[in-house]
């Protein structure tokens, strides 16, 4: 909120697992339970051994590799920096496909999963028509997108059978249920970088210029 003293209503407020510091916690409320409603915001969730598939970059996708893998998936992960792959292999990604060295990603995908079942693809970069390539078809799986680049055909949702969600931050109900996997796994938020609150204006700078691997935390106190 960048601001040291803020009055709020009760249910405004949710306990942050106790494992973590406060830069950690602070990393959650946007970025985690949005990771955490594209998994399992459906009512359905990921199942243990399904295949899950996820576009973009920054700190959601992050959260959702360390979510997928302690549900039991296997995860496949796509990113423009090489410098990335290994990071995110570290984190649990199972695959890490380049898709700078890789145009065609969402075949590469295919090939990986011996014939293309994907359970569910996860999209925040915008990539909509290769995500919906990326799965067999006939196979119904669930896809999350925020963003869309025209023009797009719509046919292609029936070519592969696919059910597309709005992706939303989440609600506390959600934040709660996370939390509270997030205990029971010791989980921990990846941190690029902590600013104090005084260097606020090189915090944005620095989030906006930087392509940071993790969250960028501004600290107050």
């Amino acid at each position: 909120m960048l601001t040291e003293l803020a009055i709020l209503p009760e249910d405004a407020l949710v306990p942050a697992p106790d494992h973590l510091s406060y830069a950690e916690a602070a990393a959650l409320p946007c970025a985690a339970v949005r990771a955490w409603n594209a998994l399992t915001g459906d009512g359905r969730g990921i199942q243990r051994g399904q295949t899950v598939l996820f576009t973009g970059a920054g700190g959601v996708l992050l959260f959702r590799v360390e979510f997928a893998k302690v549900l039991g998936a296997r995860v496949i992960a796509t990113t423009s920096r090489a410098d990335k792959e290994q990071r995110l292999r570290d984190l649990g990604a199972d695959e890490v496909i380049n898709y700078r060295e890789v145009p065609n990603w969402h075949t590469a995908s295919r090939e990986l999963t011996a014939g293309g079942r994907i359970d569910r693809v996860v999209d925040t970069a915008g990539t909509l028509e290769e995500s919906l390539k990326s799965g067999a078809v006939g196979r119904t799986y669930r896809l999350r997108c925020v963003r869309l680049r025209p023009p797009f055909d719509p046919r292609l949702l029936f070519g592969v059978a696919a059910t597309v969600r709005a992706l939303a931050v989440g609600s506390r109900v959600q934040f709660i249920s996370m939390s509270n996997v997030i205990t029971a796994h010791r989980l921990r938020p990846v941190l690029d970088q902590v600013f104090p609150l005084e260097e606020a204006v090189a915090a944005y700078r620095y989030y906006d210029s930087a392509s940071p691997f993790g969250k960028v935390i501004i600290k107050i106190g």
